[in-house]
């Protein structure tokens, strides 16, 4: 996942090193506020972003996110490939890197407003797009 945002596999696992070390010289400051996973989460997107030399990312900067083993679920991964991207980036940050709204609207430097919008939107269309089909008698 953090090769999509640093573009480079290599640099990606620096990041990921980077973020654990920073995690356990901060370790105390996380106050249980949210899930540990979060917090290390956040810790790595920003070193991720730091690489980059920014602090967010374009709409057309997001990664293209994708979190789910095709062969699990397919119906589920195809639903959640056919999201547009800002919608799929901002379920996946906040259903699965548990990052609350406001962390989100940092990292993908939009108002937490349009976090809130953009995750209705997304479960919206993929509640439309998994609703069982009803049998006709």
């Amino acid at each position: 996942m953090l090769t999509t945002v640093t573009r480079d596999s290599e640099t990606a696992r620096d990041v990921v090193q980077e973020a654990f070390a920073k995690a356990l010289q901060k370790q105390k400051k996380h106050q249980g506020e949210g899930s540990l996973e979060g917090w290390v989460w956040r810790i790595a997107f920003r070193v991720a972003l730091d690489s980059r030399g920014s602090r967010e990312l374009a709409v057309d900067e997001l990664p293209d996110v994708s979190f789910l083993d095709p062969s699990r679920d397919p119906e589920l991964h195809a639903a959640v490939q056919a999201l547009p991207r800002q919608r799929r980036m901002v379920v996946f940050l906040r259903s699965f890197a548990d990052l609350p709204y406001d962390e989100i609207s940092e990292i993908l430097g939009i108002a937490e407003g349009t976090v809130a919008a953009t995750l209705s939107q997304a479960h919206s269309q993929l509640s439309e797009t998994l609703r069982p089909v009803e049998a006709t008698p």
